[in-house]
């Protein structure tokens, strides 16, 4: 079997498939958390009600909306950059936003003592990374 080779096309369609996802991902959820403040809102003050970080949910719930709107307005605009330019740019800041996103996330549910939902944030995490890595090619 022949082993793959790197070609610059190839790194451009790995780039606008990580930027992609990451767009989609960050932007549903961004919107989600503007759309439906209350519910979230609601939903998070239960969720963190014993935690430390009870008494600040609205000023983190608005933080990580923004993180997250940043990490999917960057990478979105970055597919677009990918395929007109084949420049990273936009996209490799969105992947570090979108992994800043993931910790802020995954700090939350470590407090929250919510092991299983801090565990399912890893492999975004890690996609993220590699995002990073790929996208600073």
């Amino acid at each position: 079997m022949t082993a793959l080779r790197y070609s610059p096309p190839t790194l451009v369609l790995l780039q606008l498939l990580i930027s992609a996802f990451l767009a989609i991902l960050f932007l549903q959820s961004a919107i989600d958390k503007v759309i439906d403040r209350r519910g979230n809102l609601q939903w998070l003050s239960g969720h963190f009600a014993k935690s430390p970080l009870r008494g600040i949910v609205p000023l983190l719930l608005t933080l990580i909306t923004i993180l997250e709107m940043a990490a999917g307005i960057l990478t979105a605009l970055g597919c677009i950059m990918l395929l007109l330019r084949h420049n990273s740019f936009l996209s490799f800041y969105g992947a570090i936003a979108a992994a800043i996103s993931i910790l802020a996330l995954f700090f939350g549910q470590r407090m929250a003592k919510d092991y299983a939902g801090a565990s399912t944030l890893v492999p975004y995490f890690l996609l993220a990374l590699v995002g990073i890595y790929v996208l600073a090619l």
